[in-house]
Formats: C-alpha cells, structure tokens, sequence
C-alpha cells in the first residue's frame, strides 16, 4: 500500500484551512421553577433585563428580574410546555416587532405574528417595542385638528393630532363605541383627502373577550375601514405578559407612521386591564406590592408608554401620533389610583358617564367633567366660531335645572335658558 506523506497532508491542511476559529457560544441556564406565566432561571449570568430568551419548543420569554442567583422570565406562551431542568437559551435581542404599511389590514398579536389566518405580514423592518419617548427639541405643540366625527367631542373637548386624551368611564358606556367611530369616520379621508390629511389607526385590545374583538373587527372590514388599520389582540384568554406587551408593540407600529411624516391614531383598550396584568406579573416576581397592591412603577409603566404619542417639528418629518387610553372606573370612582395616575399623565380626559347613556345621550359624554387642556389651539376657526359660547350655556344650563329642582316659580330668563 503505498502512502504518499504529500498527498495527505495536503488533504488535511485544506480541511484545516476551513476550520472556524470562533465556536458559537450560546449561554444556556436551567429552568428551576415554572408556573403562572412566570419561570426561575439558574444560569444566564449577562442577560440584559428586558432581553428575549428562548426555551424548548420555540417558546419565548423575557428576563425582568435579575436576582444573585436566579433570573425571573415571564413567559410568552404556553407554560404547561415547560418544565423543570429544561434549558433557556440567551437570544443577545430586545423584544422587537415587524413595523410598517404592510400591516395594515392586518390583526396580530402582541409579539407581532399573525393571527388572522391571511397569510404571514409582510413587513420588511422591526422595531423594539420599548424604545425612549422624543425630546423636547424634536417636538411642536399640538396645532393641528384630530376630527373624531362625533360633534360632541370635536365641538367641546377638541383633540389634536399628537395629543393624549383619556376616554374614562364605567362599563358598557360607550368608551369602545367612541374609538370605533373615530376609525370608521377616517374613511372619507383615505378614500378622497390629501395624503397628509390620512390618519392611519392602531387599535389595541387588552383583555377583552375575543368575540368582542371578532365583532369590531367584522365592523370595520365591513365599513372598508380595515385597510388604514393594525388591530393587536391580547385577549382575556391570553398570557398576562402578552396583556402588558401588547399596548407597547401597538405604539411601536404607530410609531412607524409618526416618524416617516404621516398621522396615526393609537387607541389602547384598556389600560386597567394592562395594570391588572403587570400587577399579577409583579407579584409572581416578588415585587413589593404598593397601593392597591399595584407595584411602585406601574405610573412609569403608563407615563413612558403615552409619552410616546407626540407631535413632531417639521424637522423631523411633521408627523404625529394621537393617543386614545381608555380606562374603565369601578362605580364612577375617578380618585382610584389607576385613573388618577392616567388623568394626570394625559392632555384631557372625555368623561363618559352611565345616568347619561341611560337617558339616551349618546355619546354619553359629561361636558363639565371633559375637558381638552390643548385641543382649542387645534380647532379650525368655523368650529371655535360656532363652538365658543356653547361651554358657557352648557354650564349655565346645568347650574339653573339644579335650582329649578328646588322651586316652582322661576323667572322669565330662567325659564328661557331652560
């Protein structure tokens, strides 16, 4: 048998040749405990907080607490497909989410997958979801109109487009109704108006039923108002992580818009609801419990996500995003410590209230309680002309039916204002 050294060695040098020096590393830890949304992590020394970790199964999850000697991941998924020694790999990624015009007409989830059976989104860029709210120097104050198309609101508490107005109220008053009119009366825009007239709308959707979601997507598709439209759907029936991330990854999409120059709309139904969730992720962490049991930063959880809704200077690129929070009171309790924190972060609030919407005044707004601290510089001069004394009466009419409770015998001016 004949050995040729050359010919060998040969061989073995090009197969050195190709050899990588650098072996791919991924850090890897061990699942300790899991259950409730929530599963201790030994190992993953350098994690970030906030990165994405990967388990068994594809599953992800996100490292928040960064303990001596365990790491606390939320989950988001299915919790019953993990289980204890299994391995969590470091994925070195923030929480991102596809952006752009190609999820329109599209309903998504909180992480940004489809789930409205037409196909995969076709998105060529992502953003993380937890980005910095702009500056100071890169904004303008609101001055242009946000026209809702209900006469109510665009007459009395006017919204302009980067303004944060609050829709608060009990339940079944209408919150809902007044987002959804809001979108569908954007249509005569997009069918015939200027392209920078076009408000794009993200409605998000936070632990509600999922046939109530189904309905107001029907409603739009119907109404041909789904094509301007990104719906992301955390339902009831989800994890409570993907109820915190999802008003997040909505804004994120918004975003898109308001930083490319054109207008959207974010309407984040409901941020109670959110609260409730990052409450029950709070306490399964350990965190310490605060008033109501909420933990200490639930305000910063809603302050960074509304500051995000802002209008920008021509600068950078003149575009806008408007935000609509809803918050659902328990009995018309305005003083609780959810609607309080979310009244003083917002630019107004529209005060929707049950003995009205009983008495058939729909949209069943209080016009004394509502107010818009900075639409009035937004309205067009024909609706502050017809529109200015209208407060006034309004308030003088209410403070005459209270006395005219009391007597019979009123005067002539009384009885004509009434």
């Amino acid at each position: 048998m004949d050995i040729r050294a050359a010919e060998i060695s040969a061989i073995l040098k090009d197969q050195i040749k190709n050899f990588g020096k650098e072996a791919e590393v991924s850090e890897v830890g061990q699942v300790l405990s899991v259950g409730d949304g929530i599963a201790r992590v030994y190992g993953l020394d350098n994690v970030q907080a906030g990165e994405m970790v990967e388990f068994p199964g594809g599953i992800r999850g996100m490292a928040l607490n960064l303990e001596a000697d365990n790491v606390g991941v939320v989950i988001f998924g299915n919790d019953r497909d993990i289980k204890e020694g299994d391995t969590v790999k470091r994925t070195g990624a923030i929480v991102d989410v596809p952006v752009g015009p190609g999820l329109l007409g599209r309903v998504v989830d909180a992480l940004g997958n489809p789930i409205d059976g037409k196909g995969p989104i076709k998105a060529t860029e992502r953003k993380r979801v937890d980005v910095k709210a702009p500056g100071i120097i890169p904004r303008k104050s609101v001055h242009e109109p946000m026209s809702t198309g209900l006469k109510a609101i665009d007459a009395l508490i006017p919204v302009g487009r980067g303004q944060r107005e609050l829709v608060i109220g009990d339940r079944q008053t209408g919150k809902t109704a007044i987002i959804l009119d809001t979108m569908l009366n954007q249509k005569s825009v997009h069918d015939n108006g200027p392209e920078k007239e076009k408000l794009y709308c993200v409605y998000v959707a936070v632990g509600q039923k999922r046939s109530t979601v189904a309905q107001f997507v029907k409603v739009l598709e119907e109404r041909g108002a789904l094509d301007y439209s990104i719906i992301i759907a955390a339902t009831a029936s989800d994890p409570a992580p993907m109820q915190f991330l999802a008003p997040f990854a909505g804004c994120t999409m918004g975003e898109y818009f308001r930083d490319n120059g054109m207008h959207a709309l974010i309407s984040y139904d409901d941020l109670s609801k959110q609260a409730v969730a990052y409450r029950q992720m709070s306490l399964l962490l350990r965190r310490p419990p605060g008033r109501e049991a909420y933990p200490g930063d639930v305000f910063y959880l809603h302050s960074r996500l509304l500051e995000r809704a802002a209008k920008l200077n021509d600068d950078n690129g003149a575009g806008s995003l408007t935000a609509l929070p809803v918050i659902e009171t328990q009995a018309n309790d305005v003083s609780a410590y959810i609607p309080t924190n979310v009244i003083s972060i917002t630019d107004g609030q529209i005060f929707l209230e049950t003995n009205l919407f009983f008495q058939g005044i729909r949209p069943a707004v209080n016009v004394g309680l509502s107010v818009s601290r900075v639409g009035s510089s937004a309205q067009i001069k024909a609706m502050k002309q017809v529109a200015g004394s209208i407060k006034g009466e309004l308030a003088q009419y209410r403070e005459m039916a209270a006395f005219a409770q009391f007597g019979s015998d009123l005067d002539a001016a009384t009885q004509r204002l009434l």
